[in-house]
């Protein structure tokens, strides 16, 4: 799987989709040429998220679209995703690798140089960086909290794995985060809250295009 060609990157919130349920919003960026989802769903129960995951599978799969689950390796094997995106206190990469498979896609959540060159030397392949403009979608410590571009091209520069920007993200302000060195932009409320969650999409990619 060719990560380094991931430019728009999907985490999906039914909490922040404007009342849409999530596999409507996952089919419209599907549309917009979005180029992976990551099935997030914290607040849901295991059942909830296992059933939401199945149809999200089906959608991305018909599409050719890589899904990753967040967190829950369990879920990731159970609905037969592509892999899995780990944060600092998961499971270690060569676990998760074990149990879905030489072939899964591995990525780790990294917010400094040295979380980062930890989860490229473990095998990751590829980090999800920031939070890059601040996040309100879950609590961080305040030095994890709006690390800026600053952070994404200081990590660019110490590991050879694909960075995606997270955390605060817009069609606004991407392009920095990828002038910086990012392959792309990982965001949820800019498609999932949007008028216009396809439109937003394709508005994001081009962005990032443009900024490439």
């Amino acid at each position: 799987m060719n990560t380094r060609a991931w430019r728009t990157y999907l985490v999906t919130d039914d909490a922040r989709s404007a009342g849409r349920e999530t596999p409507a919003v996952v089919e419209a960026a599907l549309e917009g040429g979005v180029d992976v989802v990551q099935l997030r769903e914290k607040p849901m129960d295991a059942r909830t998220r296992y059933r939401v995951g199945r149809t999200v599978r089906s959608l991305t799969a018909e599409a050719g679209v890589p899904l990753v689950v967040n967190d829950r390796v369990d879920l990731a094997a159970a609905i037969d995703a592509d892999g899995v995106h780990l944060g600092q206190t998961d499971l270690p990469v060569e676990v998760a690798r074990d149990q879905l498979g030489s072939d899964a896609i591995v990525g780790v959540s990294a917010a400094t140089v040295a979380e980062a060159r930890a989860a490229a030397d473990a095998g990751a392949d590829y980090l999800g960086v920031g939070a890059v403009y601040g996040t309100n979608s879950k609590d961080v410590a305040d030095d994890r909290d709006g690390v800026g571009p600053e952070r994404i091209r200081s990590i660019t520069e110490a590991v050879d794995i694909p960075v995606v920007g997270i955390g605060g993200i817009t069609a606004e302000n991407a392009a920095p985060v990828v002038e910086a060195g990012a392959n792309g932009v990982a965001v949820i409320s800019a498609i999932t809250a949007a008028d216009d969650p396809e439109a937003a999409t394709a508005a994001l990619r081009e962005v990032v295009e443009r900024a490439r």
